[in-house]
């Protein structure tokens, strides 16, 4: 049986050639091309520059580091949210103060932000879930730095602006599975030149006048050209989501079942079309019978890992949220048979997560 998996990355001729193109070229590591990736995605969210590094939680390092974020400082992030953020912030030495997430976006709270500030607090990271926009005009107004994770939501607009637009610095992530694809990779982008110098000269340690502590996080050219090519088609990735979510959309309106929220004022991508349902267990187990890879959004809440009490949304959404295969590379007929899948399992039993 041919598994229908949860991620697929959308590559064909064109990336192949591209990356042809590196290899005949010998300049295999960061270079032009990666200048070239920096430039084209700093255009695409509209800010004054961009640093390619080699991964998403490398991003977030050097975000931490350029605002000079260290031991005995706060950083806020939502505990539904993958470990990367909480790994960074370790990286540093700070301490990370966890949040609550509002219940219809699945975005972080912007009221239990408020209560959860200090004196202490240096910086809030705010991921758009699952490619829709948090509420980031909020979220900024409350006069603590913002980093913006948009490793989920490239390609995304609230209130018409890009995401990634908004914070004092914005981070990307271009895994396999993720918007575009590199393999690995990832990239900060400002408008502040003093902040894209400071991360620029951190991202690599070679030929320094000094011995200040610097990092291996480096992109290659190899990666860039896949990167080129992919931010290239991003319009029409971004279109092939939306069109699938607009199937899934019809086939739950149809049995009355929650769908993902989009408040107006937003422009999501549905990097991830997340539902909740009353029977998360039993449609886990039929997709992995069946040979669909149904999963939850979120793997663990990162207050789990760390041993607190006190988030009931993310604790509901953990329990009830699902996360449908959709991205670019899926194909019509797999999207007819997970339709016809969730149907079956559906039909089975009343499912009352409804708006």
């Amino acid at each position: 049986m041919q598994m229908i998996p949860h991620s697929r990355p959308a590559l064909d001729q064109e990336e192949e050639l591209a990356v042809a193109a590196i290899l005949r070229s010998g300049q295999v590591v960061q270079g032009e091309e990666t200048q070239r990736f920096e430039e084209a995605l700093a255009s695409v969210i509209g800010v004054g520059g961009a640093v390619a590094v080699s991964s998403g939680t490398a991003a977030l390092h050097l975000a931490l580091l350029a605002l000079e974020i260290g031991e005995g400082d706060e950083v806020v992030i939502p505990s539904f949210a993958c470990p990367a953020l909480l790994n960074a912030i370790r990286y540093v030495r700070a301490t990370p103060v966890l949040v609550d997430i509002n219940r219809e976006t699945f975005n972080i709270d912007v009221r239990d932000i408020e209560r959860r500030l200090t004196g202490k607090t240096r910086a809030i990271i705010v991921p758009h879930m699952f490619g829709l926009p948090a509420d980031i005009d909020d979220i900024t107004a409350l006069g603590v730095p913002v980093i913006e994770d948009c490793a989920q939501s490239l390609g995304s607009r609230y209130r018409g602006a890009p995401t990634g637009s908004f914070g004092v610095l914005s981070v990307f992530s271009f895994y396999a599975t993720k918007v575009i694809c590199t393999g690995e990779g990832g990239m900060i982008a400002a408008n502040d030149p003093q902040l894209i110098n400071k991360i620029r000269d951190l991202r690599d340690y070679d030929e320094k006048e000094d011995g200040r502590l610097r990092y291996n996080y480096k992109l290659t050219d190899l990666q860039a050209a896949l990167g080129v090519v992919q931010l290239r088609k991003l319009p029409a990735l971004i279109g092939r989501r939306r069109a699938i979510a607009c199937q899934y959309d019809e086939f739950f309106r149809r049995y009355g079942l929650s769908q993902p929220a989009c408040p107006p004022d937003r422009e999501p991508i549905y990097y991830r079309y997340v539902t909740r349902t009353e029977r998360l267990k039993e449609l886990l187990d039929a997709g992995e019978v069946d040979g669909i890879a149904y999963r939850r959004p979120v793997f663990k809440p990162l207050h789990h890992y760390l041993g607190l009490t006190g988030y009931p949304e993310t604790d509901a959404a953990f329990r009830s949220s699902v996360s449908i295969p959709l991205y670019p590379a899926l194909r019509d007929g797999e999207v007819h048979t997970i339709l016809q899948h969730l149907q079956s399992v559906l039909r089975e039993g009343s499912d009352v997560y409804q708006r």
